[in-house]
């Protein structure tokens, strides 16, 4: 289907005739397949991930690679067919490890944009079911509210406020009002159509229903997508500047290895040999993988976020959430569990009790202990229909005819405890909807903080929901027993200290309100002044949102991380106060917007250190708030779910969404995607950035100090005037052998158990900070003199055999890289504090490693191509004693250490 067709000069009920599709009850299951079989996935053009083979063939782009099949051919060319094989064959080995972490790095990247997918809500099978978009089909019928991305090109059948912003295809910032009862002439442009929505335009205000009339590349968008990029992924800046250092190392290592080639042609040693010598020591002295390094250490690790909850939605927050600083977090269903229920409902001088949790419509109802029947009060009955009909939670069709069944609720979970109070109290929604049809909405957002809809009730009828605050200031009128009259002040005073009262139990209070209209009264769309003013009061709703257990926990975990958490939510100060306090946040008092509004810039700054709720607040608060924090250097990670939050999140250093409840317009304005909108899911976050980051600083200790020691391994050998301690085959096999699964295995350590005691690491910390610059040449330059040296007395002990003394200096380099390999493992702890085998995949890496190398000393079939001797017990014990010594001194203090501990302990129990 094409909008060629002009459906925007078509009546719904024709386009409903053409696409063969019932507005009340949507496509059937089987229909839908069929036309997605015919039609296919919604899904603009994109760019093709990387073939296979191609992953494959780029191993044999880099430089370095290139510079070894040259010298491979070199090698062939002079008659050197076991080298060349050789080198050719490491150079094979090589490419395939490097073909299976990109294809493993680029797996992890397409299961994120998966899991990042965007959704619609759509009617099949007479049901509202949550799809992926992709999944949309010429003929569904989708339900739009604020804050959706358009899925497809939709013919509006209603619409209720509705307007879309449509600058991603027309360029106009401003939004365009729809409606779904306008028809064209048929010469209107796309951004004049009022009753159309377009694909990848979003919803900024109200609400609506359509017919699919367009999918991918048959949309509007989709005739331009020729002119749209795909976005490339940018570096992170972590790999940008790995790139720089790795560009000066190259720099470094070329000097080195052409200072190692003049010494040895000027010591006599042949060219060729030397050529071969400094081609392999460049190979593998040169850290040309770092930035490659840095994607797999991060695809490994928002992997293991997922698995936690976490959806990163752009690389570089992995980086940032290691310095998180603050955490500014909503209350409602984040720090709360979000499992709304209305445990009350309060007038002036009664308050009816009300039994039952979380969706289920078994309840009861009572007055002063009494057991009553509400919709027999007129007070009472008028209150659960304002939450009935002021309501767009959806209740499951099956299992609504069972009372004591727990319902299945699509919608806002305020509105949904709202529905389940009226069907607890005998009043279906549906029912109770179809017999009061709404006419107008205007529809809630976090900066009104209420929400009203009109409805045929007696004439016309405004019912209004809201915050207590805004609503009550707006009520000149109560209605009590049934009768309605002024609304005192007395009576205004005293609603006004329930709320407090509420809110101290830490329950989330809204008021239900109404006002009688007349037709001429109602505006389309309705103007808000008019029909939320001189309301009626009803009552208050009191609704439980119990902390979540996890919480408490996690905000501790996270002060002990040095990472303040601050509550910003709508609710009324009281009740934030009281969850604030169940939380174990500093109850130094709250702050409210309006008195936000009173503050200056310096005046917010000063607040901000010692001020930890902020109740009740708007969106523009929550952005002030973010600058604030970020002036003061810190670095602030923002929660929200409203299309409102947006700016917020996009001017947060971590801007993270919910999942569950946050909108589409959110979750594209953030860097992580709540999937279970759990504050603790954040902290987990923060440990396992903070976990990335140690174990890239873990891969460059070990991959530069090996590096160094080889270099300075050769240097040294050649300045002495002693012979190569290294052949070029047996530099590419260390290289091959140490550099790869060790490496690897490094990325996938578990963070530490107190990388949440340490504070947070500065942003603009250098790589090598904490001194690990020279802990890389300290080792570096220790592993070469335990080399040399073996080397030396290997030449003084059998002069005549080169070939052995090779073997013992290739194996010493080989073994005291091995080793090294697990102390690099922690900066702050011995080895044999964290474990030895607490990451089985090193200790499988090294044993596989250890087994290749023993196996080119052993077996006959490959000793003449690394030219390499057996090594007898006591070879061995010279060569452990020198890789080793290192680890053996580590393991014996810790064994001091822990004896010391013990008899310290005893002789305090004795004294």
């Amino acid at each position: 289907m094409h909008l060629d067709h002009r459906w925007h000069t078509l009546s719904k009920d024709e386009v409903a005739r053409l696409l063969k599709t019932d507005c009340e009850s949507g496509l059937t299951s089987g229909e839908a397949r069929r036309r997605l079989q015919r039609y296919g996935p919604n899904k603009l053009a994109e760019k093709p991930p990387k073939p296979k083979w191609l992953i494959f063939l780029q191993q044999f782009q880099d430089f370095m690679v290139m510079v070894l099949l040259v010298a491979t051919a070199v090698s062939a060319l002079l008659g050197e067919i076991a080298d060349a094989a050789a080198i050719a064959a490491i150079v094979m080995v090589n490419a395939v490890l490097g073909y299976m972490q990109e294809a493993k790095a680029e797996a992890s990247l397409a299961a994120l944009k998966q899991l990042t997918a965007p959704r619609a809500k759509v009617l099949r099978d007479k049901r509202i079911i949550n799809i992926r978009a992709d999944e949309l089909v010429p003929g569904d019928i989708v339900e739009i509210e604020s804050g959706d991305r358009i899925p497809a090109d939709i013919r509006l059948i209603s619409a209720t406020s509705l307007a879309a912003n449509e600058s991603p295809l027309t360029g106009e910032s401003l939004p365009v009002s729809k409606s779904s009862t306008w028809i064209g002439g048929g010469s209107e442009g796309p951004g004049d159509r009022q009753n159309i929505l377009f694909m990848g335009t979003t919803a900024v205000r109200g609400r609506g229903r359509g017919i699919v009339v367009a999918t991918a590349m048959n949309t509007q968008i989709g005739e331009i997508a020729g002119l749209i990029q795909q976005a490339n992924e940018s570096p992170t800046p972590l790999q940008i500047r790995l790139e720089h250092l790795g560009k000066v190392l190259v720099g470094v290592c070329l000097a080195l290895v052409t200072l190692v080639f003049a010494a040895g042609v000027i010591q006599g040693m042949p060219v060729y040999k030397m050529f071969l010598t400094g081609v392999s020591l460049a190979v593998a002295a040169i850290p040309e993988g770092l930035p490659a390094v840095v994607t797999i250490a991060l695809a490994i690790g928002v992997q293991r976020m997922i698995r936690r909850r976490g959806i990163i939605r752009s690389l570089p927050a992995v980086e940032t959430l290691g310095c998180a600083t603050v955490i500014c977090s909503d209350k409602t269903g984040t720090l709360t569990k979000n499992e709304m229920t209305v445990v009350r409902l309060v007038t002036v001088d009664r308050q009816l009790d009300i039994s039952g949790t979380g969706y289920s419509v078994k309840g009861e109802f009572r007055e002063g202990g009494r057991l009553i029947d509400p919709t027999l009060d007129p007070d009472w009955a008028t209150a659960l229909a304002i939450a009935a009909l002021c309501n767009h939670a959806r209740l499951s069709h099956d299992v609504r005819t069972n009372h004591s069944a727990t319902l299945s609720v699509m919608g806002d979970p305020t509105e949904a405890a709202l529905a389940i109070l009226a069907a607890k109290g005998g009043m279906d929604p549906d029912i109770v909807r179809l017999r009061y049809p709404t006419v107008a909405e205007v529809p809630f957002d976090s900066y009104r903080k209420r929400m009203s809809v009109i409805v045929r009730w007696q004439g016309l009828r405004s019912m209004v929901k809201g915050a207590p605050d805004i609503i009550l200031e707006r009520c000149t009128h109560i209605q009590r027993g049934g009768q309605v009259r002024p609304l005192s002040q007395t009576e205004r005073r005293v609603l006004s200290e329930k709320v407090a009262r509420l809110g101290a139990e830490a329950l989330r209070v809204l008021a239900l309100a109404y006002r009688p209209l007349s037709v001429t009264q109602v505006a389309d769309p309705p103007a808000e002044n008019l029909v939320e003013r001189g309301l009626v009061f009803v009552a208050l709703a009191a609704l439980m949102d119990p902390p979540r257990e996890e919480v408490p926990r996690a905000i501790a975990t996270a002060e002990k991380a040095g990472v303040r958490t601050i509550m910003v939510t709508g609710d009324h100060k009281d009740t934030a106060l009281a969850i604030g306090r169940q939380l174990g946040l500093p109850a130094s008092g709250v702050v409210t917007g309006d008195q936000l509004d009173t503050l200056s810039d310096a005046q917010l700054e000063k607040v901000l250190r010692t001020t930890s709720i902020f109740a009740p607040i708007s969106p523009r608060h929550k952005l002030r708030i973010v600058r604030a924090l970020r002036r003061q250097g810190e670095i602030v990670a923002m929660t929200g779910d409203g299309i409102n939050d947006a700016p917020a999140l996009k001017e947060a250093d971590i801007g993270i969404a919910m999942g569950i409840t946050g909108t589409d317009v959110t979750k594209d304005a953030s860097a992580m995607v709540l999937a279970d909108d759990n504050y603790a899911t954040i902290v987990a976050a923060i440990e396992e950035g903070r976990g990335i980051y140690d174990n890239i600083r873990k891969f460059i200790r070990y991959l530069l100090a090996c590096n160094v020691g080889e270099v300075l391994t050769m240097l040294l050998a050649t300045v002495a005037g002693l012979p190569l301690p290294l052949l070029p085959i047996q530099i590419l096999w260390m290289n091959l052998i140490t550099d790869g699964l060790p490496a690897i295995a490094l990325g996938v350590d578990p963070p530490h158990e107190d990388v949440m005691h340490r504070p947070p690491r500065r942003a603009d910390e250098s790589i090598f900070a904490r001194g690990l610059h020279r802990k890389i040449l300290i080792r570096g330059t220790l592993i070469s003199l335990c080399t040399v040296a073996v080397f030396t007395v290997a030449l003084m002990i059998k002069p005549s055999n080169l070939e052995w003394a090779q073997t013992m200096a290739f194996t010493t380099l080989v073994m005291s890289q091995l080793f090294y390999v697990f102390q690099c493992r922690s900066e702050y702890h011995s080895v044999f504090e964290i474990g030895l085998f607490t990451n089985r995949y090193l200790v499988t890496a090294v044993a596989i490693s250890a087994a290749m190398h023993i196996l080119v000393i052993y077996w006959p079939v490959t000793r003449p191509i690394f030219h390499t001797a057996p090594l007898s017990l006591t070879d061995w014990l010279i060569v452990l004693a020198f890789s080793g010594w290192s680890i053996i001194m580590e393991g014996s203090l810790h064994l001091v250490r822990s004896y010391w501990r013990r008899y310290v302990a005893v002789i305090r129990v004795a004294s």
